[in-house]
């Protein structure tokens, strides 16, 4: 894992559609804390989420990892963090194994073949390790995406309700892996109606962050909802926080 440091959102705002959805968002995630995104559907943590892991662009403000900055240099940024929203990013024509795989070579993971046999392990998917896994449950699949957690070597972990479609003995499994993450130097941010039983842990209402009245983004492609994933610009415009 990198050199320990604080993740840092500084006057962060995140539009959707058009729309501004926060703004002025402002909190530390030191090294070894938890931080539980808290807010009803629908008020911005995915998008606050995303937005912090390089996926769709800042409206305004920064996001900084020690020397890094997400709008200076969000390719250097993405380096740092690993990123799990509300698909299990899964390919069902590859097997269990090969998919796990797939994701220690994008992260550029070393010892990657032995921490991809530790994860299957420790998600109890090793016995079914070369079944496809078009073949697996909901809840299987799932923890073959949450395996990429233990499998591969971030500093910073953006988790998107990570405890859906998992039975109790699972949400505990990754309650365990958290804190572990965490006690070495890393910092996890989570969109999640579960309590994680990690020490250094505390809550951030996005509601506090709210606009006060509604207000346009200015629009353009990068805001449109339907165009997720295909933002050409991943935070590269001048925003307010530069």
């Amino acid at each position: 894992m990198a050199e320990a440091s604080a993740l840092e959102l500084i006057d962060v705002s995140v539009a959707r559609g058009g729309k501004l959805l926060l703004s002025g968002v402002a909190f530390t995630a030191p090294p070894g804390a938890f931080l539980a995104l808290r807010g009803p559907n629908g008020s911005g943590k995915t998008s606050l989420l995303r937005a912090v892991a390089g996926l769709a662009r800042l409206h305004g403000g920064d996001v900084r990892f020690g020397d890094l900055s997400r709008s200076a240099d969000p390719e250097a940024f993405r380096e740092a963090i690993l990123y799990g929203g509300h698909l299990d990013a899964v390919k069902p024509s590859l097997t269990v194994r090969e998919n796990l795989s797939f994701w220690t070579k994008f992260y550029r993971t070393k010892d990657a073949a032995d921490r991809t046999q530790a994860a299957l392990e420790r998600f109890g998917l090793d016995g079914m390790a070369e079944v496809p896994a078009g073949q697996c449950s909901a809840g299987q699949k799932r923890r073959l995406g949450l395996a990429r957690l233990a499998a591969c070597d971030r500093p910073v972990w953006l988790l998107d309700e990570p405890t859906v479609s998992l039975d109790a003995a699972s949400v505990e499994q990754l309650s365990t892996l958290v804190a572990e993450h965490c006690l070495r130097g890393g910092a996890a941010i989570a969109a999640t109606h579960q309590d994680f039983a990690i020490s250094e842990s505390r809550s951030v209402d996005v509601g506090a962050f709210k606009p006060r009245a509604e207000t346009r983004s200015g629009g353009g492609a990068e805001d449109d909802p339907f165009l997720q994933g295909f933002d050409r610009d991943l935070g590269e415009k001048p925003t307010g926080g530069r």
